[in-house]
């Protein structure tokens, strides 16, 4: 969430900015409208208060002095009647300005390229050429089919589009990618953790996919209490709970910065994709993420934001994935980051590099909404700033996996860092696992 005292105090600059990322300057007039009658209100409240301290002090002098207070008592009851009503105005007004802040994106930092979509991101850096052969090259899909190691029409069947099954070599491939995953993360100095895969609405909030983006997720009432009936979540990845680990909390600063890392399932609506990405492992309603995330002084979140990047890149490059690395537009980058590099692989069959990690600030947007903080050396509680990055999303390397190491006979070859993982599996070939 935005602070209210930036807008306010540089609405200029604030309009400025927001205005890269759609959002209209009458939005920001109107916030500070109500914050301007909310901090009227709240003088008001404050001085009222002021007189009642007096007064009650004045029916105090009185009754000790055995004098008659009905008059001050009576005026302490109209002034309390009039902070009542005074606190619902300032309550009610609150309510107005959250609802609005909730729904602003953070701010870009000064060096985003600027742009409404994705056709204005700038490529930063690209590591090693584009997988070529002298053979038509196939879609994963198709080489997961005609090696039995993927099944989209039974997961169809049992589930519907968008998901799948992994089979023998399959599941092998999957679980290896996450666990290589994993080992390499915990090398680099993350914790490792295994969080809750459904979260409550706070949590949603805290790390900015609620309000706005009720529709993209699976949620479920828990009605263990009828009376109370509790709305949990199936998380869309692991940046949730692990930032929401910190939620509320007051860390020490000489802990920081905190590295933690998660495999987890992702679970993941699409609504608003149809007809994008219908086929293979891109865009599944479930599929297995392993995320990063730091939590870290403000200071440090740039030189942070380049660690976890260079971190993604560099489980890329020990499998032997040629990728490009671009700095995202004001218009194509999250709701809650100030600056974003994706990662894209390249996928042989499509021609194209296609999104496999993105790393992102989020500056203090994640710690205001869930009030996470940190005492520094003098003392002085301060926000902390969040940063989160995949490292990697698992299905979509299994795809440029498939796809930048098939061979012409319909193999496909193991990359070397992977086949300890794979039982000493050099080579995936057909197989007949479940039929």
């Amino acid at each position: 969430m935005l602070d209210i005292k930036v807008i306010r105090e540089r609405l200029d600059w604030a309009k400025e900015k927001l205005a890269t990322r759609g959002i209209k300057p009458e939005e920001l007039d109107e916030v500070v409208a109500i914050d301007e009658k909310r901090r009227a209100k709240l003088s008001e409240t404050e001085a009222l208060k002021a007189k009642r301290n007096e007064v009650s002090k004045e029916i105090a002098n009185k009754k000790r002095n055995k004098e008659n207070a009905d008059d001050a008592i009576k005026a302490m009851r109209e002034v309390g009647e009039q902070i009542k009503k005074l606190d619902e105005e300032v309550a009610e007004l609150t309510e107005k300005q959250n609802y609005i802040l909730l729904r602003l994106p953070n701010f870009p930092d000064d060096s985003d390229p600027i742009g409404p979509d994705e056709s204005y991101n700038q490529e930063v850096r690209k590591w090693n050429e584009p997988t070529k052969f002298d053979f038509e090259p196939k879609a994963h899909w198709d080489l997961g089919d005609d090696l039995h190691i993927l099944d989209f029409d039974t997961a169809a069947k049992v589930s519907g589009a968008r998901f799948v099954y992994y089979k023998g070599a399959g599941a092998l491939l999957e679980r290896a990618v996450y666990n290589f995953f994993l080992d390499e993360n915990t090398k680099e100095g993350y914790t490792e953790v295994i969080p809750p895969y459904l979260v409550n609405e706070d949590s949603m909030q805290g790390t900015g996919q609620f309000p706005k983006f009720t529709e993209d997720v699976y949620t479920i009432v828990d009605n263990d209490d009828p009376d109370k009936p509790l709305n949990l979540t199936l998380i869309p990845t692991a940046e949730v709970p692990l930032v929401n680990y910190f939620r509320g909390e007051i860390v020490d600063g000489k802990k920081l910065p905190i590295n933690v890392t998660a495999l987890t399932p992702a679970f993941r609506s699409e609504a608003g994709s149809a007809g994008r990405d219908t086929r293979g492992l891109i865009r599944m309603h479930q599929f297995n993420k392993v995320e990063m995330v730091k939590v870290c002084k403000p200071e440090e979140s740039w030189n942070e934001l380049d660690r976890l990047t260079h971190n993604a890149e560099h489980l890329l490059q020990k499998l032997g994935l040629p990728y490009h690395v671009v700095a995202l537009s004001t218009g194509d980058a999250s709701f809650t980051s100030a600056k974003t590099y994706d990662l894209e692989v390249w996928m042989p069959a499509q021609n194209k590099y296609r999104e496999i990690s993105s790393c992102s600030n989020c500056t203090d947007f994640q710690a205001r909404r869930a009030q996470i903080r940190y005492r520094d050396e003098d003392g002085k509680v301060k926000l902390v700033h969040t940063l989160n990055g995949s490292g990697l999303a698992v299905g979509r390397t299994v795809a440029a996996i498939l796809e930048n190491y098939q061979n012409e006979d319909g193999s496909v070859t193991v990359p070397e860092v992977l086949v300890p993982y794979m039982h000493g599996m050099t080579k995936i070939t057909k197989e007949d696992t479940l039929g």
